[in-house]
């Protein structure tokens, strides 16, 4: 078989922004040189497009045939050095008319990318990227917050924004930033579980057409949604959410409703004076001593003219469900609400109707400090406290055996309705928690009176 000649110049026209005539293509693409191109294009990325330096390749008997063939020159077979420019100065002699670059861009099928510039040009554009983030935060106010830098090295270590590209991750930031601070996150106390009183109650489509112009744009999915929930996370100290779950319950930390029918409040004899349906159907489930689940589709369903409470009728609340579990399994006659743990948005709803009815709500939580957080939230609003002062406190610790005790975690809160007790608690660092204190408080819902 004699060696291979690359098509003469004579028999093809071409010029220099065009494809390779089509028998130079077919006698360069022949298989045994594929890795000669291959070499060629990973050493030009490497060298900013520029045909210098040498490569090493190996070449069989049809492979060497054909490359000295181009070079017009006997070329071995076996692994041979090859000067770049030698390689562009024959492409450029050959009917192809184009150096290297060019050539191995059309034999590989893609245009060749200068790997160092477009490493500086990323760079440059990430560089941008986190300058943005730090004057919109600093615009905002969220710069000051002690949870922003833990939240910034988390973006930066999990790799969810280079995922995305500089482009999308700036967008999504601004969106995340606004949307933090429309929240209030700058002011939230680094109390795991627990979260500032929200300014507002927002429904998740209606905050994201107000911080993003899209009322899908903080869905689950999208980008800005999970950068603000890593925001909310890293503001109430607590974990990343991993489930819908979990992703529900941490926008309620913040005052977004993200789910009007899944989030509910638990209430015992709660029993509306009107005559509207809804007000029938809770009185009958009180008179046979159901429990109620109410969810903010419900809440939002009955009129703001139905009371949902006479006018000075008591309301007893309470932070854990095993409290309303004991005063619904002893049938106990008082109004009580649970808002298991942090309340949820329709917990929140239904608070704010109660006191808007002119009702007469008291509260009582878990004495540690999401515990009184908690209060601290409900009581601002207008409630009063149930057996949560200082006094309650050292009575709890002073009757309560040593395992019914805990000790406190976290950061110490103030107590304003009470300033001693957050004094004492610190000092003592014990926990009590609310069902350990079911002998104090279910006297307190056992006479008609107390509902």
């Amino acid at each position: 078989m004699g060696r291979p000649h690359p098509p003469s110049a004579d028999r093809l026209v071409t010029s220099a922004s065009a494809a390779l005539p089509a028998p130079l293509r077919s006698y360069l693409s022949d298989p045994s040189l594929t890795a000669l191109w291959d070499k060629a294009r990973d050493r030009l990325e490497r060298n900013r497009l520029s045909p210098t330096g040498t490569m090493q390749v190996h070449l069989d008997t049809e492979g060497a045939q054909r490359l000295g063939g181009l070079l017009g020159t006997r070329v071995e077979p076996g692994l041979r050095r090859l000067q770049l420019a030698t390689l562009d100065a024959a492409l450029r002699a050959s009917s192809a008319q184009c150096g290297l670059v060019a050539v191995v861009a059309d034999l590989t099928g893609r245009p060749l990318r200068d790997r160092q510039a477009a490493k500086a040009e990323q760079q440059s554009a990430w560089t941008a990227v986190w300058q943005s983030l730090d004057a919109d935060l600093a615009r905002s106010k969220l710069a000051e917050a002690s949870w922003i830098p833990g939240w910034i090295s988390d973006l930066r270590s999990s790799g969810i924004l280079p995922r995305a590209g500089a482009a999308a991750a700036a967008t999504a930031l601004a969106q995340a930033v606004r949307t933090m601070a429309v929240l209030g996150l700058a002011r939230m106390p680094s109390v795991p579980g627990a979260a500032g009183q929200p300014e507002r109650w927002w429904e998740l489509s209606e905050l994201a057409a107000h911080t993003t112009g899209d009322a899908h744009g903080l869905d689950e999915g999208r980008l800005a949604g999970t950068l603000t929930l890593k925001g909310i996370a890293a503001a109430c100290a607590l974990p990343a959410p991993v489930s819908s779950a979990s992703r529900r319950l941490l926008w309620e930390q913040a005052g977004v409703s993200s789910d009007v029918l899944s989030g509910t409040v638990i209430v015992w004899r709660l029993a509306p004076p009107g005559g509207d349906p809804w007000s029938s159907m809770m009185r009958a489930r009180r008179d046979i001593n159901l429990a109620t689940h109410l969810t903010v589709h419900e809440l939002r369903t009955v009129a703001d003219s139905v009371l949902l409470a006479a006018p000075g009728t008591t309301v007893r609340w309470c932070e854990n469900p095993q409290v309303l579990q004991a005063t619904a399994r002893h049938g106990l006659p008082g109004i009580l609400v649970c808002g298991s743990g942090n309340p949820s948005s329709a917990g929140w709803e239904l608070l704010q109707r109660l006191l808007r009815n002119d009702a007469e709500v008291l509260y009582h939580g878990d004495f540690d400090w999401p515990g009184v957080t908690i209060a601290e939230r409900v009581l601002r609003l207008g409630a009063r406290p149930w057996r949560m002062s200082a006094a309650d406190y050292l009575d709890a610790l002073a009757e309560l055996p040593a395992d019914c005790l805990a000790s406190l975690a976290g950061d110490p809160v103030a107590t304003p309705w009470d300033p001693h007790l957050g004094h004492v608690m610190n000092q003592r660092g014990l926990a009590v928690h609310e069902e350990a204190l079911l002998h104090r408080l279910l006297p307190d819902l056992s006479s008609q009176d107390a509902g």
